[in-house]
């Protein structure tokens, strides 16, 4: 699996990011819409102009307006989500924020496919932390 390139975002980009993910395309007021004490329109534009400039968002002319949209896939901005998460509140451990997943989905069993992926991950991960 490729190394994950480590990006930071401010508390704005990544409300943005979350709204693009979420919604795969947006303009400039359907992301207003959803950001808490939404800067004017120019702000917004001028957030994802830069964010445009790190490589974060590309943008495409439909009809009247710009569409934006994450360049990350889905997948890749989600591990990466997940790899900070795991760091900031599970000092760094796998196995802790696993058991936080399990037990915070109690009242909700794996599927016996969902069970057999895990047993796969985990058993992989075992061998690759033998060799």
């Amino acid at each position: 699996m490729p190394k994950l390139k480590r990006i930071h975002l401010t508390r704005r980009e990544s409300q943005i990011m979350e709204i693009l993910h979420r919604h795969r395309r947006a303009t400039v007021e359907e992301i207003r819409a959803e950001l808490p004490d939404a800067p004017s329109p120019s702000s917004v534009r001028k957030l994802l102009e830069i964010m445009i400039e790190r490589k974060l968002l590309a943008r495409e002319y439909d009809g009247p307006r710009f569409m934006y949209f994450p360049t990350a896939k889905p997948e890749d901005a989600g591990r990466s989500a997940l790899k900070d998460l795991v760091r900031t509140f599970f000092d760094n451990s796998p196995s802790s924020a696993m058991a936080a997943l399990l037990d915070a989905s109690a009242n909700s069993t794996l599927s016996d496919e969902e069970y057999k992926r895990l047993s796969a991950l985990l058993k992989q991960s075992r061998k690759q932390g033998d060799s």
